[in-house]
């Protein structure tokens, strides 16, 4: 009796631990930390039950985004090392199961965003949609797949604007680009470390395809037009989005530190500078929200 509780702890523990996997909890929960920034950056009074929504609606809308992903490269995830074990290449779950939860999130996720407001639904289809039709399979193809998947990618900090406000103006499309143009970096920091494995797959990640200082350069600049744009507030011109020039400062600080190691990458081309690049671009994008909440809460 205590050895079948014990084996049914483990298949309950696999099945749990299969799920994150699919549905990579830890990014949804980061995506979910940037809507609610966005909202409480849009919002005039702070309502509980629109924040749980947008949580709920932005967890299931990026859940079911890595799902469909999954599916559609279970064959080239066991090419690689880092995705062989995922529970697809692995055997451990079937591709029906899989789609199952993908539609069913898809589903449930507009649903919610649509309860908010009909604008959150339809960035929220736009999002799944171009992520797994066209993100997706065009990394294959080319490396403009990165631009692609840089819309999706920046949706979310923009959804929490549009949930508080029902509305898309300029503050919800400078949100938009912060995240935007914050993922070339970041992504190509990541297609650098994983160049080897994202060949051997066929996977096209960084630009031109090649890990030279060509690719940095990309890097360096998409960083630089990011900080101008996330500091661009304090010109009083992105309209009730503004900061303060001390949370400017800050701002381009933290920005400045990425292109810190974006040069550093430039100069010495090695994997441990990437590695820290994509650790500053991290770390960017959790702090930046935060500091633009803190700003808006002290005007």
């Amino acid at each position: 009796m205590g050895l079948v509780l014990v084996e049914d702890k483990s298949i309950l523990k696999t099945v749990f631990l299969d799920f994150k996997q699919l549905t990579k909890v830890g990014l949804s929960v980061s995506v979910v930390f940037t809507s609610i920034a966005g909202y409480l950056l849009g919002a005039d009074t702070i309502e509980f039950t629109t924040i749980l929504m947008l949580a709920t609606g932005g967890f299931l809308m990026v859940g079911a985004s890595n799902a469909f992903n999954q599916v559609i490269e279970k064959d080239i995830d066991k090419l690689m090392q880092r995705t062989k074990d995922r529970p697809l290449p692995s055997g451990r779950m079937s591709p029906t199961i899989a789609l199952t939860i993908a539609t069913l999130f898809t589903i449930s996720g507009i649903v919610i965003l649509y309860a908010i407001n009909p604008k959150c639904a339809l960035f929220g289809a736009i999002s799944i949609f171009l992520y797994t039709s066209a993100y997706t399979p065009l990394k294959a193809v080319t490396p403009l797949a990165v631009f692609v998947g840089a819309i999706p990618g920046a949706i979310p900090f923009m959804l929490g604007w549009v949930a508080a406000t029902g509305k898309f103006g300029i503050e919800a499309g400078f949100l938009f680009m912060i995240q935007f143009f914050w993922q070339f970096p970041h992504f190509w920091a990541i297609g650098w470390l994983q160049f080897e494995e994202y060949n051997k797959a066929g996977l096209h990640m960084l630009p031109m395809d090649k890990k030279d200082k060509g690719a940095v350069v990309q890097m360096i600049f998409y960083t630089a037009v990011m900080i101008l744009i996330s500091i661009a507030p304090v010109l009083k011109s992105t309209g009730s989005l503004y900061i303060y020039p001390i949370t400017a400062i800050i701002v381009a600080i933290l920005g400045l530190l990425m292109l810190f190691y974006a040069i550093k990458l430039y100069k010495s081309e090695s994997n441990l500078d990437a590695r820290k690049l994509m650790l500053a671009s991290v770390f960017y994008i959790t702090v930046l929200p935060i500091i633009y909440v803190i700003d808006k809460f002290l005007h």
